[in-house]
């Protein structure tokens, strides 16, 4: 097994869905072989307009042929492995280059940058996860103050070049949940989609919350366009299917619900949820189609 980098952007003319399955032609496929069974990172290029740079990480579970295009395959994610970077690292940063592998002898950029896959060293990848899912404490759960103590317990010292200690958080519920806020809460500027308030406490945090909107339990990745930001109480009723969402963020309204009038009032006056700032990190239609056909009561 090998981690690796694979290359991906959003107007690729490969058939990608990062959280599910990498396309890549047949010279890519010993690289990609090589990866079964272990952690890549996803990494867009400089040149996109606001690149993400290194922006998320998952795990590699299978290649297969793939049967709609000669000559391609694809590389199948192990369901609940891919994890969104709460802070995308650039290729050439303030302290350099944190994938120093594509450096020549003579310390400059080989060709090897401009691989759509290649191999990664244990040092380069273990430095590209902790600039990554560096933690703000600031984006803690509004939560108990028995539940801080919890997320706030003293940290181990950090060491150096400890795979596993890497590869452990990037499997973690705990710290897959608090990331996966902290990148929900971060695309709606710490609003609630459906009311449009944006509350912070008296501790400078935000109120809002991160729903899944297909659960992780049920087969939902971390990933930006499975989550939207919401208050407590519109997070409790989303979940039970009393509030659903159509494609255009159209807000929907539980015909089951017992005081649809009340709910109706919590809702943003233009009757429709408020998107993230960024297109891209919008809901995905496939998600909200899931939530309507097996969480939203008619």
């Amino acid at each position: 097994m090998a981690k690796g980098i694979f290359v991906h952007r959003t107007d690729s003319i490969y058939d990608d869905s990062p959280a599910e399955r990498y396309q890549f032609p047949r010279q890519y496929l010993t690289r990609v072989s090589a990866c079964i069974g272990d952690w890549i990172i996803y990494y867009e290029p400089s040149k996109i307009r606001d690149t993400r740079g290194y922006f998320a990480a998952a795990k590699v579970a299978h290649v297969v042929p793939d049967p709609t295009a000669k000559d391609m395959y694809v590389a199948l994610i192990e369901p609940g492995t891919y994890l969104d970077f709460p802070n995308p690292v650039p290729f050439n940063g303030p302290l350099g280059l944190v994938e120093r592998g594509v450096l020549n002898d003579e310390g400059k950029i080989s060709g090897r940058a401009q691989s759509a896959v290649r191999p990664v060293s244990i040092e380069d990848f273990n430095r590209i996860i902790d600039l990554g899912l560096a933690e703000d404490d600031s984006f803690l759960p509004r939560i108990d103050q028995a539940g801080d103590t919890m997320l706030r317990e003293d940290r181990t010292p950090f060491q150096f070049e400890i795979e596993r200690d890497r590869v452990a958080n990037l499997g973690s519920r705990l710290v897959r949940d608090r990331l996966f806020r902290r990148r929900v809460v971060e695309a709606y500027d710490a609003r609630c989609a459906v009311t449009g308030l944006k509350l912070i406490n008296g501790g400078g945090r935000a109120e809002v919350e991160a729903a899944h909107i297909r659960p992780v339990e049920r087969g939902g990745p971390d990933i930006v366009t499975n989550g939207i930001a919401l208050s407590g109480t519109i997070h409790w009723m989303f979940d039970r299917g009393l509030i659903g969402l159509g494609d255009d963020l159209e807000i929907l309204v539980s015909r089951q619900a017992n005081d649809p009038d009340s709910i109706r009032s919590l809702i943003n006056k233009t009757g429709f949820a408020v998107p993230p700032q960024r297109p891209l990190e919008r809901p995905h239609p496939a998600f909200l189609a899931w939530h309507r056909e097996h969480c939203f009561k008619l």
